[in-house]
């Protein structure tokens, strides 16, 4: 089997519509090969849940899935729009063989991807996606006419999973009397979000939940806080919850309409875990995760651990460590003791439990954490640069650190998805930090010019 991967990337397949891998094609041989793969070693047909997101291109790509999938003697279940921690979900209890998800996540209308859970309701391991690699490689075969997969809807797939969210909230607790707009960034929650929040008893004001193949992310959702934040203000409400495009990443706006970030919520569920002995462990945070975050941790003696930037790294060293709680500054923020994988309603749960158990506000939750300044420029590269064995770049890098005396953090990180350098520096002195990281971008321009 080969190691080297041509379509899966950390978190699936993803790329512009029309062009690879996303085409008819390709994708079409992608579900073939996923359902000889996953179907292997069953007596009779293999079950895969298929959902999607908003975006017009999941009717293309379902279908397509769909034939591949059946062409491999697969059934299908087609779940619709439905976010992808949903998939997960249904994709275990419904004993299925694995999950498909078509989504694209944060990203605009015209992108698309492909992800996969398995029976588990977790990410695929690396050796099965070679493996399905591997097959799309072979000449498309189709199982004889008995054995061809057959296709049905998933009833009452959101019922389901709605139940299931509020059932991670404390039965003893109720949102009565709460004011809570809810954007659905015109995405896969759109008919599931408000439905969870109002009947836990909450005055839910939705927000961006007429998709219309074309306008999920677009300005709104958790990329796009400022209009949660502004419909917060105008409504007057008591908070605000913002997902995106596919119901796995959560920001929140307080009544201020001060923006509440994965960093926050992740101080705020493990604070309130702690107070009562819930708290398994610590904290998995990742390299972009704020130092205020690591410092407030240090001070409350809760272990805190980065991850490399991905929800798929942060759950590995979850699992590893035993824990059960990590998150990313985006809003991926993962409860292990409520779901598998990233989920936004479930996180934003959390998050009111632990304002209805204490009595407090938002606002008064997230004031223990200090944010420190953070300024991150982007370097773009001709070429792929490596700057570990950059000598320039590394010792300009010891002269921040110096130059911070540990109140701060350097991080340089390669994009995964395109030529650029990541350059951030973070500390307590918001012009102090500005200085250093264009001064080390600059640098870092240079060194990668000279090696171009």
């Amino acid at each position: 089997m080969s190691n080297k991967r041509r379509f899966f990337g950390t978190d699936g397949i993803r790329g512009k519509v029309g062009e690879e891998p996303i085409t008819p094609e390709t994708v079409l041989k992608l579900g073939w090969a996923a359902g000889c793969i996953l179907g292997k070693g069953t007596t009779e047909h293999a079950k895969i849940l298929v959902g999607k997101d908003t975006r017009i291109s999941g009717y293309l790509l379902e279908s397509l899935l769909e034939a591949g999938l059946s062409a491999a003697g697969v059934d299908i279940r087609l779940l619709g729009p439905m976010p992808t921690p949903a998939i997960a979900y249904l994709t275990r209890t419904a004993r299925a063989r694995a999950g498909i998800v078509i989504s694209a996540s944060h990203n605009p209308y015209e992108d698309n991807g492909i992800k996969f859970f398995s029976s588990e309701g977790t990410k695929l391991p690396d050796d099965v996606e070679l493996a399905i690699e591997d097959m799309m490689q072979q000449p498309l075969t189709t199982a004889g006419p008995a054995a061809l997969g057959k296709a049905k809807r998933y009833d009452d797939a959101g019922g389901r999973y709605i139940e299931f969210c509020k059932s991670t909230f404390p039965h003893r607790l109720s949102l009565e009397g709460l004011k809570i707009v809810v954007d659905s960034a015109n995405g896969a929650a759109y008919h599931i979000a408000p439905l969870v929040f109002s009947e836990l008893g909450a005055e839910v004001i939705a927000v961006a939940n007429e998709p219309d193949g074309f306008n999920i992310n677009r300005e709104c959702g958790a990329t796009y806080p400022i209009f949660l934040k502004k419909t917060v203000l105008a409504h007057k409400a008591d908070l605000g919850i913002a997902l995106d495009g596919d119901g796995d990443r959560v920001i929140m706006v307080d009544h201020r309409g001060e923006i509440v970030d994965g960093d926050h919520l992740l101080y705020i569920i493990a604070m309130d875990r702690k107070k009562d002995g819930r708290l398994q462990g610590g904290i998995v945070g990742t390299l972009m995760s704020n130092f205020g975050l690591e410092q407030v941790c240090a001070v409350q003696k809760i272990p805190f651990v980065r991850a490399a930037v991905g929800d798929r790294y942060v759950l590995a060293q979850l699992v590893e460590k035993g824990w059960d709680l990590g998150g990313e500054t985006s809003g991926h923020i993962i409860c292990l003791d409520r779901c598998t994988t990233g989920d936004g309603i479930i996180a934003a749960l959390q998050v009111l439990a632990a304002m209805r158990g204490s009595g407090k506000t938002l606002a008064d939750l997230m004031s223990g954490l200090e944010i420190y300044p953070q300024v991150m420029v982007n370097v773009r590269t001709s070429r792929r640069f490596d700057i570990k064995t950059s000598n320039p770049v590394q010792s300009a890098v010891q002269n921040v650190e110096r130059e911070l005396a540990g109140l701060g953090r350097v991080v340089l990180r390669a994009s995964g998805t395109e030529p650029v350098i990541r350059v951030m520096v973070e500390g307590r002195d918001a012009l102090q930090v500005e200085r250093l990281s264009r001064d080390l971008a600059d640098i870092v321009k240079r060194a990668a010019d000279g090696a171009a």
